[in-house]
Protein backbone atom coordinates (compact mmCIF):
# COMPACT_ATOMS: atom_id res chain seq x y z
CA UNK A 1 0.00 0.00 0.00
CA UNK A 2 1.55 3.38 -1.00
CA UNK A 3 2.69 5.34 2.10
CA UNK A 4 1.35 8.69 0.78
CA UNK A 5 4.26 10.54 2.35
CA UNK A 6 7.56 9.89 4.09
CA UNK A 7 10.41 9.39 1.61
CA UNK A 8 7.79 9.98 -1.08
CA UNK A 9 8.13 13.74 -0.58
CA UNK A 10 11.85 13.54 -1.49
CA UNK A 11 10.94 11.45 -4.54
CA UNK A 12 8.34 14.07 -5.46
CA UNK A 13 10.95 16.88 -5.36
CA UNK A 14 13.37 14.82 -7.48
CA UNK A 15 10.61 14.09 -10.01
CA UNK A 16 9.71 17.79 -9.99
CA UNK A 17 13.32 18.70 -10.90
CA UNK A 18 13.20 16.08 -13.66
CA UNK A 19 10.08 17.59 -15.22
CA UNK A 20 11.60 21.06 -14.90
CA UNK A 21 14.96 20.22 -16.44
CA UNK A 22 13.55 18.14 -19.31
CA UNK A 23 10.55 20.19 -20.37
CA UNK A 24 11.93 23.56 -19.26
CA UNK A 25 14.64 23.15 -21.90
CA UNK A 26 12.23 21.68 -24.46
CA UNK A 27 9.60 24.41 -23.98
CA UNK A 28 12.23 27.15 -24.24
CA UNK A 29 13.21 25.92 -27.67
CA UNK A 30 11.67 29.05 -29.24
CA UNK A 31 14.60 31.12 -27.91
CA UNK A 32 17.12 28.52 -29.07
CA UNK A 33 15.33 28.35 -32.44
CA UNK A 34 15.79 32.08 -33.10
CA UNK A 35 19.44 31.84 -32.07
CA UNK A 36 20.02 28.89 -34.42
CA UNK A 37 18.40 30.80 -37.29
CA UNK A 38 20.88 33.64 -36.75
CA UNK A 39 23.91 31.40 -36.25
CA UNK A 40 23.46 28.78 -38.99
CA UNK A 41 21.16 30.55 -41.48
CA UNK A 42 21.68 32.67 -44.53
CA UNK A 43 19.32 34.87 -46.53
CA UNK A 44 19.77 32.58 -49.57
CA UNK A 45 18.36 29.52 -47.78
CA UNK A 46 14.66 29.33 -48.66
CA UNK A 47 13.99 26.36 -46.36
CA UNK A 48 15.72 27.76 -43.30
CA UNK A 49 12.73 27.64 -40.90
CA UNK A 50 11.86 24.11 -42.07
CA UNK A 51 15.38 22.72 -41.51
CA UNK A 52 15.94 24.49 -38.19
CA UNK A 53 12.55 23.45 -36.79
CA UNK A 54 13.59 19.80 -37.14
CA UNK A 55 16.15 20.19 -34.32
CA UNK A 56 13.61 21.15 -31.63
CA UNK A 57 10.82 19.07 -33.12
CA UNK A 58 12.95 15.93 -33.36
CA UNK A 59 14.08 16.45 -29.78
CA UNK A 60 10.55 16.71 -28.37
CA UNK A 61 9.36 13.82 -30.54
CA UNK A 62 12.18 11.50 -29.43
CA UNK A 63 11.36 12.16 -25.76
CA UNK A 64 8.01 10.50 -26.38
CA UNK A 65 9.07 8.06 -29.13
CA UNK A 66 11.44 6.22 -26.78
CA UNK A 67 8.76 5.83 -24.11
CA UNK A 68 7.61 2.26 -24.97
CA UNK A 69 11.24 1.12 -24.78
CA UNK A 70 11.74 3.04 -21.54
CA UNK A 71 8.70 1.34 -20.00
CA UNK A 72 10.24 -2.07 -20.76
CA UNK A 73 13.56 -1.10 -19.21
CA UNK A 74 11.74 0.38 -16.21
CA UNK A 75 9.90 -2.90 -15.62
CA UNK A 76 13.16 -4.87 -16.00
CA UNK A 77 15.65 -2.76 -14.06
CA UNK A 78 13.54 -0.42 -11.92
CA UNK A 79 13.02 3.34 -11.93
CA UNK A 80 16.29 4.30 -10.22
CA UNK A 81 18.75 2.69 -12.66
CA UNK A 82 16.86 3.78 -15.76
CA UNK A 83 16.56 7.39 -14.56
CA UNK A 84 20.25 7.68 -13.63
CA UNK A 85 21.51 6.21 -16.92
CA UNK A 86 19.06 8.38 -18.88
CA UNK A 87 20.26 11.58 -17.22
CA UNK A 88 23.88 10.62 -17.96
CA UNK A 89 23.11 10.04 -21.67
CA UNK A 90 21.19 13.35 -21.83
CA UNK A 91 24.16 15.15 -20.28
CA UNK A 92 26.52 13.70 -22.91
CA UNK A 93 24.13 14.66 -25.74
CA UNK A 94 23.70 18.25 -24.55
CA UNK A 95 27.44 18.70 -23.98
CA UNK A 96 28.33 17.32 -27.42
CA UNK A 97 25.75 19.70 -28.99
CA UNK A 98 27.89 22.63 -27.84
CA UNK A 99 30.80 21.61 -30.09
CA UNK A 100 29.09 21.48 -33.52
CA UNK A 101 29.80 23.89 -36.36
CA UNK A 102 26.77 23.26 -38.61
CA UNK A 103 23.11 22.50 -37.98
CA UNK A 104 23.12 18.91 -39.31
CA UNK A 105 25.03 17.32 -36.37
CA UNK A 106 22.45 18.83 -34.01
CA UNK A 107 19.88 16.45 -35.44
CA UNK A 108 21.80 13.63 -33.74
CA UNK A 109 23.41 15.25 -30.67
CA UNK A 110 20.45 17.41 -29.59
CA UNK A 111 17.54 15.86 -31.49
CA UNK A 112 18.29 12.20 -30.72
CA UNK A 113 21.01 11.65 -28.08
CA UNK A 114 19.96 14.40 -25.66
CA UNK A 115 16.24 13.65 -26.20
CA UNK A 116 16.64 9.89 -25.66
CA UNK A 117 18.45 10.57 -22.39
CA UNK A 118 15.64 12.90 -21.32
CA UNK A 119 13.09 10.22 -22.15
CA UNK A 120 14.86 7.59 -20.04
CA UNK A 121 15.08 10.09 -17.16
CA UNK A 122 11.52 11.42 -17.48
CA UNK A 123 9.23 8.38 -17.59
CA UNK A 124 10.49 6.74 -14.35
CA UNK A 125 9.61 10.01 -12.59
CA UNK A 126 5.94 9.39 -13.51
CA UNK A 127 5.93 5.69 -12.61
CA UNK A 128 7.68 6.05 -9.23
CA UNK A 129 5.00 8.45 -7.98
CA UNK A 130 2.38 5.69 -8.15
CA UNK A 131 4.57 3.60 -5.82
CA UNK A 132 4.59 6.26 -3.11
CA UNK A 133 1.20 7.98 -3.48
CA UNK A 134 -2.41 6.90 -3.99
CA UNK A 135 -4.87 9.23 -2.24
CA UNK A 136 -2.80 12.31 -3.10
CA UNK A 137 -1.63 11.13 -6.54
CA UNK A 138 -3.47 13.86 -8.46
CA UNK A 139 -2.11 16.61 -6.23
CA UNK A 140 1.44 15.22 -6.33
CA UNK A 141 1.28 14.88 -10.13
CA UNK A 142 0.20 18.50 -10.28
CA UNK A 143 3.14 19.61 -8.12
CA UNK A 144 5.64 17.48 -10.07
CA UNK A 145 4.48 18.62 -13.49
CA UNK A 146 4.47 22.21 -12.22
CA UNK A 147 8.26 21.85 -12.13
CA UNK A 148 8.40 22.27 -15.90
CA UNK A 149 6.32 25.45 -15.54
CA UNK A 150 8.78 26.97 -13.07
CA UNK A 151 11.63 26.29 -15.47
CA UNK A 152 9.60 27.44 -18.49
CA UNK A 153 8.99 30.74 -16.71
CA UNK A 154 12.61 31.40 -15.83
CA UNK A 155 14.67 29.73 -18.57
CA UNK A 156 13.69 31.95 -21.57
CA UNK A 157 14.99 35.08 -19.81
CA UNK A 158 18.09 33.27 -18.58
CA UNK A 159 18.74 31.84 -22.04
CA UNK A 160 18.34 35.26 -23.66
CA UNK A 161 20.88 36.81 -21.26
CA UNK A 162 23.30 33.89 -21.66
CA UNK A 163 23.07 33.77 -25.48
CA UNK A 164 23.63 37.53 -25.77
CA UNK A 165 26.61 37.46 -23.41
CA UNK A 166 28.37 34.10 -23.93
CA UNK A 167 26.84 32.79 -27.25
CA UNK A 168 24.69 29.71 -27.95
CA UNK A 169 27.33 27.02 -27.46
CA UNK A 170 28.44 28.18 -24.01
CA UNK A 171 24.75 28.49 -23.07
CA UNK A 172 24.27 24.79 -23.87
CA UNK A 173 27.24 24.01 -21.59
CA UNK A 174 25.59 25.95 -18.76
CA UNK A 175 22.39 23.92 -19.28
CA UNK A 176 24.47 20.78 -18.66
CA UNK A 177 24.38 21.74 -14.95
CA UNK A 178 20.63 21.03 -14.93
CA UNK A 179 21.24 17.58 -16.37
CA UNK A 180 23.96 16.81 -13.82
CA UNK A 181 21.59 17.64 -10.94
CA UNK A 182 18.99 15.43 -12.67
CA UNK A 183 21.59 12.63 -12.68
CA UNK A 184 21.92 12.96 -8.89
CA UNK A 185 18.14 13.21 -8.39
CA UNK A 186 17.62 9.80 -10.03
CA UNK A 187 19.33 8.09 -7.06
CA UNK A 188 16.39 9.05 -4.80
CA UNK A 189 13.97 6.71 -6.63
CA UNK A 190 14.08 4.01 -3.97
CA UNK A 191 12.03 1.06 -5.30
CA UNK A 192 9.02 -0.15 -3.29
CA UNK A 193 7.68 -2.58 -5.90
CA UNK A 194 10.03 -5.39 -7.05
CA UNK A 195 11.00 -5.23 -10.70
CA UNK A 196 11.32 -8.09 -13.17
CA UNK A 197 14.98 -8.65 -12.27
CA UNK A 198 14.16 -9.22 -8.59
CA UNK A 199 11.15 -11.41 -9.40
CA UNK A 200 12.97 -13.66 -11.87
CA UNK A 201 16.40 -13.75 -10.20
CA UNK A 202 15.18 -14.69 -6.71
CA UNK A 203 17.05 -13.97 -3.53
CA UNK A 204 20.49 -14.44 -5.13
CA UNK A 205 19.72 -11.55 -7.47
CA UNK A 206 20.97 -13.34 -10.59
CA UNK A 207 19.60 -11.63 -13.67
CA UNK A 208 17.38 -13.75 -15.88
CA UNK A 209 15.35 -12.28 -18.71
CA UNK A 210 11.64 -12.96 -18.21
CA UNK A 211 9.57 -14.34 -21.11
CA UNK A 212 9.08 -11.91 -24.04
CA UNK A 213 5.37 -11.58 -23.23
CA UNK A 214 6.29 -10.18 -19.81
CA UNK A 215 8.93 -7.84 -21.24
CA UNK A 216 6.64 -6.22 -23.80
CA UNK A 217 3.01 -6.75 -22.96
CA UNK A 218 0.34 -5.46 -25.33
CA UNK A 219 -2.42 -6.48 -22.93
CA UNK A 220 -3.25 -2.81 -22.26
CA UNK A 221 -4.62 -2.59 -25.80
CA UNK A 222 -7.24 -5.18 -24.90
CA UNK A 223 -8.93 -2.44 -22.87
CA UNK A 224 -11.19 -0.59 -25.32
CA UNK A 225 -11.25 2.65 -23.35
CA UNK A 226 -7.44 2.71 -23.31
CA UNK A 227 -7.30 2.07 -27.08
CA UNK A 228 -9.54 5.08 -27.73
CA UNK A 229 -7.42 7.21 -25.37
CA UNK A 230 -4.11 6.01 -26.87
CA UNK A 231 -5.17 7.03 -30.38
CA UNK A 232 -7.37 10.02 -29.52
CA UNK A 233 -4.67 11.92 -27.63
CA UNK A 234 -2.06 11.68 -30.45
CA UNK A 235 -4.71 12.76 -32.94
CA UNK A 236 -5.10 15.96 -30.92
CA UNK A 237 -1.38 16.72 -30.80
CA UNK A 238 -0.46 17.45 -34.43
CA UNK A 239 -0.58 21.17 -33.69
CA UNK A 240 0.22 21.09 -29.97
CA UNK A 241 3.97 21.85 -30.15
CA UNK A 242 3.76 24.40 -33.01
CA UNK A 243 3.34 27.51 -30.76
CA UNK A 244 6.29 26.50 -28.56
CA UNK A 245 8.64 26.35 -31.57
CA UNK A 246 7.35 29.14 -33.83
CA UNK A 247 5.57 31.67 -31.59
CA UNK A 248 8.72 33.70 -30.77
CA UNK A 249 9.73 33.98 -34.43
CA UNK A 250 6.12 34.84 -35.41
CA UNK A 251 6.11 37.71 -32.90
CA UNK A 252 9.50 38.95 -34.14
CA UNK A 253 8.21 39.03 -37.71
CA UNK A 254 4.91 40.70 -36.80
CA UNK A 255 6.03 43.21 -34.12
CA UNK A 256 9.77 43.29 -34.94
CA UNK A 257 11.85 44.15 -31.86
CA UNK A 258 9.29 46.48 -30.32
CA UNK A 259 7.96 43.92 -27.80
CA UNK A 260 9.54 41.56 -25.24
CA UNK A 261 8.54 38.26 -26.88
CA UNK A 262 9.96 36.17 -23.99
CA UNK A 263 7.02 37.43 -21.91
CA UNK A 264 4.78 35.06 -23.88
CA UNK A 265 6.73 32.02 -22.71
CA UNK A 266 6.58 33.49 -19.20
CA UNK A 267 2.77 33.64 -19.45
CA UNK A 268 2.61 30.08 -20.78
CA UNK A 269 4.80 28.84 -17.94
CA UNK A 270 3.04 30.64 -15.09
CA UNK A 271 -0.51 29.66 -16.00
CA UNK A 272 0.60 26.14 -16.94
CA UNK A 273 1.95 25.74 -13.40
CA UNK A 274 -1.29 27.09 -11.93
CA UNK A 275 -3.31 24.76 -14.17
CA UNK A 276 -1.32 21.71 -13.05
CA UNK A 277 -1.79 22.46 -9.37
CA UNK A 278 -5.49 23.36 -9.65
CA UNK A 279 -6.63 20.70 -12.13
CA UNK A 280 -4.43 18.05 -10.50
CA UNK A 281 -6.38 18.55 -7.29
CA UNK A 282 -9.72 18.76 -9.14
CA UNK A 283 -8.92 15.41 -10.78
CA UNK A 284 -8.72 13.77 -7.31
CA UNK A 285 -12.40 14.61 -6.80
CA UNK A 286 -13.59 13.44 -10.22
CA UNK A 287 -14.67 9.78 -10.03
CA UNK A 288 -13.29 7.14 -12.37
CA UNK A 289 -12.82 7.82 -16.05
CA UNK A 290 -14.69 11.12 -15.83
CA UNK A 291 -11.25 12.68 -15.38
CA UNK A 292 -11.12 12.46 -19.20
CA UNK A 293 -13.48 15.44 -19.43
CA UNK A 294 -10.68 17.65 -18.09
CA UNK A 295 -8.53 16.63 -21.07
CA UNK A 296 -11.44 17.22 -23.45
CA UNK A 297 -11.82 20.78 -22.16
CA UNK A 298 -8.07 21.38 -22.35
CA UNK A 299 -7.86 20.26 -26.00
CA UNK A 300 -10.84 22.41 -26.94
CA UNK A 301 -9.28 25.57 -25.49
CA UNK A 302 -5.76 24.81 -26.77
CA UNK A 303 -7.13 24.43 -30.31
CA UNK A 304 -9.17 27.60 -30.01
CA UNK A 305 -6.22 29.63 -28.68
CA UNK A 306 -3.92 28.37 -31.49
CA UNK A 307 -6.40 29.64 -34.06
CA UNK A 308 -6.58 33.03 -32.34
CA UNK A 309 -2.80 33.70 -32.46
CA UNK A 310 -2.83 35.10 -36.06
CA UNK A 311 -5.85 37.28 -35.21
CA UNK A 312 -3.98 39.13 -32.46
CA UNK A 313 -2.78 42.46 -33.85
CA UNK A 314 -2.00 43.82 -30.38
CA UNK A 315 0.68 42.31 -28.15
CA UNK A 316 -1.66 42.40 -25.14
CA UNK A 317 -4.09 40.10 -26.94
CA UNK A 318 -1.29 37.59 -27.53
CA UNK A 319 -0.49 37.71 -23.81
CA UNK A 320 -4.12 36.85 -22.98
CA UNK A 321 -4.10 33.97 -25.50
CA UNK A 322 -0.90 32.55 -23.99
CA UNK A 323 -2.34 32.81 -20.45
CA UNK A 324 -5.34 30.68 -21.43
CA UNK A 325 -3.25 28.27 -23.49
CA UNK A 326 -0.85 27.70 -20.60
CA UNK A 327 -3.69 27.09 -18.13
CA UNK A 328 -5.21 24.29 -20.19
CA UNK A 329 -1.83 22.92 -21.23
CA UNK A 330 -1.21 22.34 -17.52
CA UNK A 331 -4.59 20.62 -17.22
CA UNK A 332 -3.80 18.22 -20.09
CA UNK A 333 -0.40 17.20 -18.71
CA UNK A 334 -1.12 16.81 -14.99
CA UNK A 335 -4.15 14.55 -15.49
CA UNK A 336 -2.39 12.09 -17.84
CA UNK A 337 -0.93 9.70 -15.24
CA UNK A 338 -4.13 9.54 -13.08
CA UNK A 339 -6.15 8.66 -16.20
CA UNK A 340 -3.71 5.87 -17.07
CA UNK A 341 -3.99 4.44 -13.53
CA UNK A 342 -7.80 4.61 -13.84
CA UNK A 343 -8.05 2.89 -17.22
CA UNK A 344 -5.57 0.01 -16.84
CA UNK A 345 -4.67 -0.24 -13.13
CA UNK A 346 -1.37 0.12 -11.29
CA UNK A 347 0.19 -3.11 -12.61
CA UNK A 348 0.03 -2.06 -16.27
CA UNK A 349 0.49 1.69 -15.89
CA UNK A 350 4.16 1.80 -16.88
CA UNK A 351 3.55 0.23 -20.28
CA UNK A 352 0.28 2.14 -20.71
CA UNK A 353 2.07 5.48 -20.30
CA UNK A 354 4.95 4.25 -22.44
CA UNK A 355 2.79 3.25 -25.39
CA UNK A 356 0.79 6.48 -25.17
CA UNK A 357 3.88 8.70 -25.15
CA UNK A 358 5.35 6.67 -28.01
CA UNK A 359 2.25 7.26 -30.13
CA UNK A 360 2.33 10.95 -29.18
CA UNK A 361 5.84 11.31 -30.62
CA UNK A 362 4.77 11.14 -34.28
CA UNK A 363 2.37 14.13 -34.37
CA UNK A 364 4.56 16.19 -32.05
CA UNK A 365 7.57 15.62 -34.33
CA UNK A 366 5.78 16.26 -37.61
CA UNK A 367 3.76 19.35 -36.63
CA UNK A 368 6.45 22.07 -36.23
CA UNK A 369 8.41 21.26 -39.44
CA UNK A 370 5.15 21.38 -41.43
CA UNK A 371 4.44 24.77 -39.87
CA UNK A 372 7.96 25.88 -40.81
CA UNK A 373 7.44 24.65 -44.38
CA UNK A 374 4.18 26.63 -44.64
CA UNK A 375 6.03 29.71 -43.36
CA UNK A 376 8.78 29.28 -45.99
CA UNK A 377 6.20 28.85 -48.79
CA UNK A 378 3.65 31.49 -47.77
CA UNK A 379 5.89 34.03 -46.05
CA UNK A 380 3.70 34.07 -42.91
CA UNK A 381 2.76 31.81 -39.99
CA UNK A 382 -0.98 32.61 -40.12
CA UNK A 383 -2.13 29.48 -41.99
CA UNK A 384 0.16 27.29 -39.86
CA UNK A 385 -1.47 28.48 -36.61
CA UNK A 386 -4.98 28.13 -38.03
CA UNK A 387 -4.30 24.53 -39.05
CA UNK A 388 -2.57 23.79 -35.71
CA UNK A 389 -5.86 24.47 -33.91
CA UNK A 390 -7.89 21.85 -35.81
CA UNK A 391 -6.42 18.55 -34.47
CA UNK A 392 -7.02 19.37 -30.76
CA UNK A 393 -10.71 19.95 -31.50
CA UNK A 394 -10.99 16.59 -33.33
CA UNK A 395 -9.03 14.71 -30.65
CA UNK A 396 -11.14 16.22 -27.86
CA UNK A 397 -14.32 15.06 -29.59
CA UNK A 398 -12.96 11.48 -29.77
CA UNK A 399 -12.10 11.43 -26.06
CA UNK A 400 -15.67 12.31 -25.06
CA UNK A 401 -16.71 8.67 -25.62
CA UNK A 402 -14.21 7.16 -23.17
CA UNK A 403 -16.16 7.51 -19.86
CA UNK A 404 -19.23 5.85 -21.40
CA UNK A 405 -17.14 3.01 -22.89
CA UNK A 406 -15.22 2.52 -19.65
CA UNK A 407 -18.40 2.29 -17.55
CA UNK A 408 -19.85 -0.30 -19.96
CA UNK A 409 -16.68 -2.36 -19.66
CA UNK A 410 -16.80 -2.25 -15.87
CA UNK A 411 -20.46 -3.25 -15.77
CA UNK A 412 -19.73 -6.24 -18.06
CA UNK A 413 -16.87 -7.32 -15.80
CA UNK A 414 -19.12 -7.08 -12.75
CA UNK A 415 -21.76 -9.19 -14.52
CA UNK A 416 -19.28 -12.01 -15.22
CA UNK A 417 -18.94 -14.47 -12.30
CA UNK A 418 -15.44 -14.68 -10.86
CA UNK A 419 -13.67 -18.08 -10.79
CA UNK A 420 -14.16 -18.31 -7.04
CA UNK A 421 -17.88 -17.70 -7.39
CA UNK A 422 -18.15 -20.42 -10.05
CA UNK A 423 -16.37 -22.90 -7.78
CA UNK A 424 -18.68 -22.01 -4.87
CA UNK A 425 -21.76 -22.52 -7.03
CA UNK A 426 -20.47 -25.92 -8.21
CA UNK A 427 -19.87 -26.99 -4.60
CA UNK A 428 -23.35 -25.80 -3.62
CA UNK A 429 -24.90 -27.82 -6.46
CA UNK A 430 -22.96 -30.93 -5.45
CA UNK A 431 -24.06 -30.56 -1.82
CA UNK A 432 -27.72 -30.22 -2.80
CA UNK A 433 -27.45 -33.38 -4.91
CA UNK A 434 -25.95 -35.27 -1.98
CA UNK A 435 -28.71 -34.03 0.30
CA UNK A 436 -31.39 -35.13 -2.19
CA UNK A 437 -30.00 -38.67 -2.46
CA UNK A 438 -29.70 -39.07 1.32
CA UNK A 439 -33.14 -37.66 2.10
CA UNK A 440 -35.09 -39.96 -0.27
CA UNK A 441 -34.40 -43.29 1.60
CA UNK A 442 -35.27 -41.61 4.89
CA UNK A 443 -38.64 -40.55 3.51
CA UNK A 444 -39.31 -44.06 2.17
CA UNK A 445 -38.50 -45.58 5.57
CA UNK A 446 -40.85 -43.07 7.26
CA UNK A 447 -43.70 -43.98 4.90
CA UNK A 448 -43.07 -47.73 5.47
CA UNK A 449 -43.32 -47.34 9.21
Amino acid sequence: EPPDGGWGWVVMLAAMWCNGAVFGIQNSCGVLFVSMLRLFGSSEDKQLAFKTAWVSSLSMGMVFFCSPIVSIFTDLFGCRKVAVVGAAVGLVGLLSSSFVSTIEPLYFTYGILFACGCSFAYQPSLVILGHYFKKRLGLVNGIVTAGSSLFTVSLPFLLRVLIDSIDLFNTLRVLCILMFVLFLAGFTYKPLVPNAKDKEGGKKGRFQLPPPKKICSFSVFKVLSYRIWAFGVPAALFGYFVPYVHLINHVKEKFHDNVPEEVLLLCLGITSGVGRLVFGRVGDYMPGAKKIYLQVASFFFIGLMSMMIPLCNVFGALVAVCLFMGLFDGCFICIMAPIAFELVGAQEVSQAIGFLLGLMSVPMTVGPPIAGLLRDKLGTYDVAFYLAGVPPLIGGAILCFIPWVHERQKSKERAKPVDGEITEKMLENESTLVLDTTEKPVKEMDSGL
